[in-house]
């Protein structure tokens, strides 16, 4: 795709910054890292953990052997051949995608006149389509939750992916479980006609997480980072910390603990396995004190990607970041 409007946040300097006040952060005070497992893998790759508080400090060394493990650019593939797109960390090439993930639908009625409801597993299909059709998006978020089957007795996620499956032939990033992903794995194996080596080269799926802003991993990131390597899908740390509320209220300071957690994710996904396609995601805003939300239209909002943007081309990372 072609590139879009061009900001420069930061100059050199700047983001050097940037990552060296995030440096600083990792070693200490660290990250809260709520998964045993991840904890000690952590800790025999020379962190200092405290098992107690569940605290881990990142050393240097890690953080950069993370930075030059992944990959820089990888493939990621749909159901038809032409929607293959090549992802890479340099920031010379812009794709689009859709935003997600919500769980409202607005039906127009007229000029200013809207019905808004929960979205619906039939409102999954009709978006899936539309971007199957639309030859500007690249790949596909999960769009909507099906709220209809919220409190139904069935795997609502399992529903959902099967729904975007049969109507899309792009690349699908999900809004997956952890525990459903040797599920995710039958289905993208089924499409190769049960070639596990093909459906391991060419996942359709990308799995991700969002750690807990200030500053924590919880378990399920954790889990979604140790399934995403076992089963070779790619892995997504999406931050979405909020200026004002659960990081700082400067900019800056937002980017700073935005760039920590998605820097300890990093770290504990190439220590999972070495050298995995992982995106550096965003969704990071600022917090409208006033209204009680998370603008993701805001001007801060845009200021924000923009630094994240900078931040993935300095560490050589493919990233999505939300816009408006």
């Amino acid at each position: 795709m072609t590139n879009g409007f061009k900001f420069e946040l930061f100059d050199k300097e700047g983001i050097e910054a940037i990552h060296q006040a995030t440096l600083k952060v990792l070693a200490d005070p660290g990250i809260r890292i709520s998964h045993e497992y991840a904890r000690k893998v952590l800790k025999d790759n020379g962190c200092d953990v405290n098992e107690e508080t569940r605290v881990v400090k990142f050393p240097e060394e890690l953080v950069k052997k993370a930075i030059e493990t992944a990959p820089s650019s990888f493939d990621i593939y749909g159901r038809d051949e032409k929607n293959i797109v090549n992802l890479t960390g340099d920031g010379k090439e812009v794709n689009w995608i859709n935003f997600g993930i919500g769980t409202k639908m607005a039906d127009y009625k007229g000029p200013n006149t809207y019905d808004v409801r929960d979205s619906t597993l039939q409102d999954l299909a009709d978006i899936a389509k539309v971007a199957d059709w639309a030859s500007n998006i690249s790949f596909l978020c999960s769009p909507v939750s099906a709220m209809d089957l919220a409190a139904k007795p069935v795997s609502r996620t399992m529903h959902e992916v099967m729904t975007l499956t049969e109507n899309t032939s792009k690349h699908l990033i999900l809004d997956p479980e952890a525990d459903k992903a040797p599920y995710y794995f039958e289905l993208n194996k089924a499409f190769y006609g049960g070639e596990e080596e093909e459906a391991r080269k060419k996942s359709l799926f990308t799995l991700g997480g969002c750690p807990t802003s200030p500053l924590e991993l919880d378990y399920t990131i954790c889990e979604m980072a140790l399934q995403a390597t076992k089963y070779d899908m790619p892995m997504m740390v999406l931050s979405m910390a909020m200026s004002a509320a659960s990081s700082p209220v400067y900019l800056a300071g937002t980017l700073v603990t935005h760039n920590a957690e998605v820097l300890a994710g990093l770290v504990i996904t190439q220590l999972f396995k070495p050298g995995h396609p992982t995106f550096y995601g965003s969704s990071t805003t600022a917090f409208d004190i006033k209204g009680g939300t998370a603008p993701v239209g805001s001007p801060e909002l845009g200021m924000i990607s923009a630094g994240v943007a900078k931040l993935a081309q300095y560490y050589g990372l493919p990233c999505v970041v939300a816009g408006s």
